[in-house]
């Protein structure tokens, strides 16, 4: 671009003179917009076209640079925010020996005295208790539990909260009741336990909730902080809107109650949702059920929980898996299978003599679907 020619006048002319003075100390950037170059400075919604006289029509005649401006300042206000952001958690985490949270692998203390109380409180411990408890961070509830029980393991990831943890309870009669596993407790075997009490990472609820329920010996009961929506799905009912396979999965193998809510103002750093508290006792003895059996059926009529189960079943993948496994089962059972045979035929007639071909899975509870699987199974068709 070359510099414009003087306007003449002597105030033109200082106008021109301020604007190269700005240019030269400030790094500029050319740009390209409907055939009008431009350079951006550095500033902010600060552009020169040449003549100053004309800096504020061309701006409004150019959309195209107002959203690059504007854009440009989002980028700047937004890695402002993030500084704050992380100055706001340094300053809060010089309480706690200077460490720095990962929040991406849910690392939020509970802070709050009196909830950790009254989580421990829930779980009715006793004496006599071992005590598993995931990610406990620098060990604000694990002191607590240490008074109650008789020993608590507690599996961290995290070695520099581990260190932090055994140095809080060093030289104290509480030091020879903590056991650590150190890694990542989906995928370490857990040991025996009477209760789990936890502030879970919230991104490995799901999974952990399944390795507990399905963990033997059993364990008498589980204390467990969640998000508040997973928490709410735990605890869904046949037509509620949270309702999902989860639910009744949960629900098949234990009882489940919503104990309370809990403000993301307890943790430290603060999450960005609210958090609830449930209780979770395993149904002992279990029920007379295969779970993979059960949960291929489930995870089938939860794909589309709002349709009929005449539509879910109607996927030309849940046909191939079934016909696949009904021949499986005739094979070994040595039954003959016609050469006419459709097994969207055979699902059809198995819903509608069940009664289920107009059912949604959004409203159908345990006893429904033991009976659906039921159904299925007494006429050779398994979803493992």
């Amino acid at each position: 671009m070359e510099d414009p020619a003087p306007l003449g006048s002597p105030e033109d002319s200082a106008q021109v003179s301020a604007t190269e003075n700005l240019l030269a100390t400030q790094p500029a950037q050319l740009l390209q917009s409907e055939g009008s170059p431009g350079i951006a400075l550095s500033v902010p919604m600060l552009w020169w076209f040449g003549d100053s006289r004309l800096q504020a029509p061309v701006l409004s005649n150019c959309p195209g640079l107002w959203a690059c401006c504007l854009q440009r300042c989002r980028i700047k206000s937004g890695a402002r925010g993030r500084c704050r952001e992380r100055q706001q958690q340094r300053r809060e985490l010089k309480s706690v020996g200077g460490l720095m949270f990962n929040t991406g692998i849910g690392q939020h203390v509970l802070k709050n005295p009196l909830i950790v109380n009254s989580i421990i409180d829930k779980a009715a411990l006793r004496p006599t208790d071992v005590v598993l408890e995931v990610g406990p961070g620098t060990g604000n509830m694990t002191v607590k539990l240490l008074e109650k029980a008789k020993k608590v393991i507690a599996c961290e990831l995290d070695i520099r909260l581990v260190a932090e943890l055994h140095k809080r309870v060093q030289g104290t009669p509480l030091a020879s009741k903590l056991q650590v596993m150190v890694g990542d407790v989906l995928k370490t075997d857990l040991p025996f336990f009477d209760a789990c009490v936890a502030n879970l990472p919230y991104h490995i609820s799901s999974p952990f909730v399944f390795k507990l329920l399905l963990h033997r010996p059993f364990f008498r009961c589980a204390v467990l902080m969640f998000q508040r929506e997973f928490a709410l799905r735990l605890v869904a009912k046949p037509g509620d809107k949270l309702y999902c396979r989860l639910s009744i999965n949960t629900q098949l193998l234990a009882r489940v109650d919503h104990l309370m809510k809990v403000g993301k103002n307890n943790f430290r750093p603060p999450p960005k949702v609210d958090s609830s508290v449930v209780r979770i006792e395993p149904k002992n003895p279990p029920p007379p059920i295969n779970f993979q059996e059960w949960d291929g059926l489930v995870r089938i009529t939860f794909v589309r929980k709002n349709k009929t189960l005449s539509a879910a079943f109607k996927s030309s993948a849940v046909q191939q898996l079934l016909e696949k496994n009904y021949r499986i089962h005739c094979s070994v059972h040595n039954i003959i299978i016609p050469e006419d045979f459709s097994i969207a035929d055979k699902i059809q007639q198995i819903l509608t003599s069940t009664g289920f071909s107009d059912k949604r899975a959004r409203s159908m509870d345990i006893d429904d679907f033991f009976r659906l699987l039921h159904g299925f199974n007494a006429e050779g068709i398994h979803f493992s």
